[in-house]
């Protein structure tokens, strides 16, 4: 049946355990949460070298997967099979492999979890092992995630490890991390060992123990660029241009795109309340006020023209139909062109 990784997450912390987990998705964080905790969790550690087993695709073929479900436990309540990376088992959808895995979904081993992390790619629920699947296994889709998304994503992650996070915190890491949910999450958990027992997540934090300065920032070109601020936004770019190990250009250039696609839907946005604008571009409504901003100086033809040289920027830093140039001046121009 197909549910959220909340709901599945829920069970297992109440040692509700169904005996096949069939997670798939674009979003390997959520497939990865689900298959850790189990890993961790569904018995003693010192039970697991006899009743634990972790196989990857691409060593792995159905047959002995299955072989290894209709086990049973030694002195144990259960036993686990985890096939992570099962995107890769060579034939998985061939007709002899799909009637095994039928069989085994119509009377699976009680007393046996079966996980496979399918990443990157869905089954098709129209076919009949998709169909099984989702009937008879415990099924997670996992879909990628909307930038606008993630702010309160990282509100409920760090609100899962008993903290919380200011907004400039939370615009921070967004802004300077991206939408790489597993990054973010390994980010932030290596910052909450560090403040130790603190209860609420500050930009001090962010900007101490994630390593982001203070001053030269992505968050800070953003407010930058919304203000116009040319020798700040250059002061900034000549930042990067020193230390670009530390500053690569790809996730610089994604969010000044994700910036001035934000302007975009402001623009195009007939409700132009803060807290329907806080929603729509997945903000939190103390920020809405320098988008709104922002709006004012970039008219809505010069943000689609800024968006024509970002999408122009990514293709010269990936050497595609431009001439090869350092990533600092590509950065240079761009600036000097979204401004002007």
């Amino acid at each position: 049946m197909a549910v959220t990784y909340q709901d599945v997450i829920s069970d297992l912390k109440n040692n509700k355990y169904a005996p096949v987990y069939f997670l798939q998705g674009e979003e390997s964080f959520f497939i990865d949460e689900v298959t850790q905790y189990i890993e961790k969790n569904a018995m003693d550690e010192g039970m697991r070298s006899f009743n634990q087993v972790v196989l990857y695709g691409k060593d792995a073929d159905i047959p002995s997967i299955l072989n290894h479900a209709k086990g049973f436990p030694m002195m144990a309540e259960r036993k686990v099979v985890i096939v992570k990376e099962a995107q890769e088992i060579a034939g998985f959808l061939k007709e002899e492999n799909e009637k095994m895995l039928i069989h085994y979904l119509e009377n699976p081993q009680p007393s046996t979890v079966l996980v496979f992390g399918y990443k990157y790619k869905t089954l098709d629920k129209r076919k009949k092992l998709g169909k099984i699947i989702d009937q008879k296994a415990v099924m997670i889709t996992a879909a990628k995630f909307y930038d606008n998304q993630i702010p309160a994503w990282l509100e409920s992650f760090v609100k899962s490890r008993s903290k919380t996070i200011d907004q400039k915190a939370l615009q921070l890491i967004v802004e300077n991390i991206g939408n790489n949910l597993t990054r973010i999450a390994n980010e932030v958990d290596k910052m909450l060992i560090n403040i130790g027992e603190e209860s609420k997540i500050t930009s001090d934090h962010v900007y101490k123990y994630i390593g982001i300065s203070k001053e030269y920032n992505v968050f800070e070109l953003q407010k930058a660029l919304s203000f116009k601020n040319v020798m700040k936004a250059n002061e900034i770019i000549t930042y990067f241009k020193s230390d670009p190990k530390s500053n690569p250009i790809i996730p610089i250039i994604a969010n000044l795109f994700s910036f001035y696609n934000k302007l975009l839907l402001l623009h195009h946005s007939k409700d132009k309340s803060d807290k329907h604008l806080a929603s729509l571009l997945g903000v939190h409504p103390f920020f809405v006020k320098e988008y709104i901003m922002a709006a004012k100086n970039y008219p809505i033809g010069k943000v689609v023209t800024n968006i024509r040289h970002i999408k122009i920027a990514d293709m010269k830093s990936k050497g595609i139909d431009y001439p090869s140039q350092p990533e600092g001046e590509i950065l240079k121009e761009l600036i000097f062109n979204l401004i002007h």
